[in-house]
This record gives structure tokens, sequence and C-alpha cells, in this order.
């Protein structure tokens, strides 16, 4: 397709877009957690308990990425859709960059374990390779989809107005809001966790996701790459002692590419 064709399709997704995918991404996840937490009862008969395996959660886990397809599909067709997930494709960026997501990452969850006190006291969660494999083959499929919704659509379309730091912020935001049933619901991991430090830890990694974004021309798969060492059933539980590591780095990552994330010089602005 060439650069006029491109820009064509671009230039139909507006900021307006954002009012639908918000729907669309709130509706979905809130609506079936919501059901769980005001009528537990109902919903486990004719659903089954809800757990972190079950359909349902996969369906409100995958709501950000649902309502991206939605709102590109409806605005673009289906050439629009398929050049929108050939995104996913993209992999060219800094070797830095894949330094900082295979071996910087599990150091802040070793580092915030040790000083948790949990790295030698909690044993290896899996008891053979296969539980290991399906444990690591559904955190794949789970939420580095999300993905596709938060970095691939919202990400680029809110730059088109506001330097990426700002869009980043708004992002973490809403991203760590999304998440707020999770927090109500007994039996979920986020239940034992501080909400309040679960969104500092969103907003600081919506900073560095947005400087990947950027730095690797709108690469998906990175960001779903990152996504998922983020929730990497290997590493160990450091909350909230992550968060309190990755904020700093946050911080730094922004500062070395200070020239896109504040000055806006570079920023990817496509969606499709």
């Amino acid at each position: 397709m060439d650069t006029n064709s491109t820009k064509e399709y671009n230039d139909q997704i507006k900021m307006i877009s954002m009012v639908p995918y918000l729907i669309i991404t709130f509706g979905i996840a809130w609506g079936i957690m919501g059901l769980y937490i005001f009528l537990p009862e109902q919903m486990s008969a004719m659903f089954g308990e809800l757990s972190g395996t079950h359909p349902l959660f996969y369906l409100a886990v995958y709501a950000p990425a649902i309502a991206a397809f939605i709102v590109i599909l409806s605005k673009n067709g289906v050439t629009g859709l398929k050049l929108f997930l050939s995104r996913f494709l993209l992999f060219r960026c800094s070797i830095n960059w894949y330094i900082f997501i295979l071996i910087v990452i599990p150091a802040v969850f070793y580092l915030g374990a040790a000083y948790k006190g949990t790295l030698y006291t909690e044993p290896f969660p899996f008891s053979s390779a296969a539980a290991l494999f399906t444990a690591l083959l559904l955190s794949i499929i789970k939420g580095p989809l999300e993905e596709f919704g938060w970095r691939g659509f919202v990400q680029p379309l809110l730059q088109r107005k506001m330097a990426p730091i700002w869009a980043a912020l708004i992002i973490g935001v809403i991203w760590g809001f999304w998440h707020l049933p999770a927090f109500l619901m007994s039996g979920t991991q986020q239940s034992a966790w501080s909400f309040s430090a679960f969104m500092g830890g969103t907003i600081a990694i919506s900073l560095i996701m947005a400087a990947l974004y950027n730095k690797s021309q709108g690469s998906v798969f990175l960001a779903a790459l990152m996504h998922f060492q983020l929730m990497n059933p290997i590493l160990p539980d450091a909350q909230p002692y992550d968060t309190y590591i990755l904020l700093p780095i946050a911080l730094i990552v922004v500062w070395f590419n200070r020239d896109t994330m504040i000055k806006g010089k570079h920023a990817y602005k496509k969606i499709i």
C-alpha cells in the first residue's frame, strides 16, 4: 500500500474514537467482573467459579484488544485491521531494549523479592515441566494481548495531540483503574496487593512502554514481550517492591528518551 493510502486510513481514526474504545474496554471487563462481584452465586451457578483460566476471565483480559479491533474494523474495514495486526510482526529495535526486557526486568523482580524476603523462602511453583510449560503458554496468550489496545491503539492516538509522556501518564492511570475490579474480588492475585502501589506500577510501566513503543516505531510485539516479562510466572512475587524499583527506572528511561518523550520528536503516530 502506498503512503497516501496509509495516510488516508490513519486519518479516519480520530480522537473521538477513544469514546467507543473506552466504553467497550471497560464494558466487557467491568461487566464480567461486576457480575461476579455483585451476583457471585448466580454467576458461579451459571458459568462456574471465576479463575485465572476461566474463559470469561480471558474475555475480560482481552477487552482492550477487542475494543481496538472493533473500532479499527468499523473505521477502516478488514484491510485496515490487517494492517494493524501486522504491527505484531515488527521486532526491530535497539539491542539495548532487548537487554532491558530480557535481563533488567527479571532483575527488578529478583531484587524486589530479595528485599521483601521471599526470594529463598517461596518454593518453585511448578512441580513438573508440563506444569511450567502450561503456565508459560497461558501467560503468553493472556495479558500480552492487551497491548494491541493500550500501546497499539491508544498510545499513537493520544500522541497525535500531546507529547508521549503525557499520553503515557494518561494510559497508566486508565490502565491501572481498569484493573480495579480484580482488587475487589477475593481469591484473585490482586486482592492481596496494594492498589495504590499497583497504580504507581502501571504508570511507571506505561512510561517505559511509551519509550519502547516509539523507539521500535510502533511494535506491538515488543510491547507484548515486555508485558509478558512483567507477568512471567517463573519470576518471584515482589509486589509492591518491584513497583518501587520500576518508578526510578521509568524516570531514567524518560530522561534518556527525552527528545521523544518530552519534546515529541519522532513520536510514532500511526495506528495502521
